[in-house]
């Protein structure tokens, strides 16, 4: 069963790992080595992660009390982190997540939710009304990684 919850401060290492770990391993289906390692590098700054994931203030996802995904909308409606484990693809972590994004927007009331999504996450993100607005090639530490603006209207 999953259950999705509130981020609480035991998670800042847990879901750094299960970042690292999705995109080293389900996003390097789509992006090259050196653009996954620019993306999520080994090296692990606890203050800087600690201090993002704590101003996110994500939803994370447990199948049996283990950590499967996790997942933010900030209150201007934009979705800033959405992971789901490699080990938990395809099993309703991500619906289950994105279903709390919506509770979320509607007690909101946003016009529109809106993210910058990868290539692995371009399907999902269309079968729940997410059109693409842009693509865009965005620099992070020396490689240009190719996503899509995404918004879904709502309402």
């Amino acid at each position: 069963m999953i259950n999705v919850r509130r981020f609480t401060i035991s998670d800042i290492k847990p879901l750094w790992q299960l970042k690292l770990n999705t995109i080293h391993n389900v996003n390097s289906q789509h992006y090259s080595l050196a653009e996954v390692t620019a993306w999520a590098p080994h090296e692990y700054n606890e203050s800087a992660w600690a201090q993002r994931v704590t101003k996110i203030n994500p939803f994370v996802a447990e199948v049996n009390g283990v950590i499967a995904g996790f997942t933010d909308l900030q209150d201007d409606g934009y979705i800033d982190h959405f992971y789901c484990s490699a080990d938990f693809q395809k099993q309703g972590v991500g619906d289950a997540l994105m279903q709390a994004i919506f509770n979320k927007a509607a007690k909101l009331t946003l016009n529109s939710l809106y993210a910058e999504v990868s290539i692995t996450a371009k399907p999902f993100f269309s079968r729940y009304g997410f059109v693409e607005e842009e693509a865009q090639s965005v620099a992070v530490r020396g490689q240009k990684i190719n996503n899509f603006v995404m918004r879904k209207l709502l309402g």
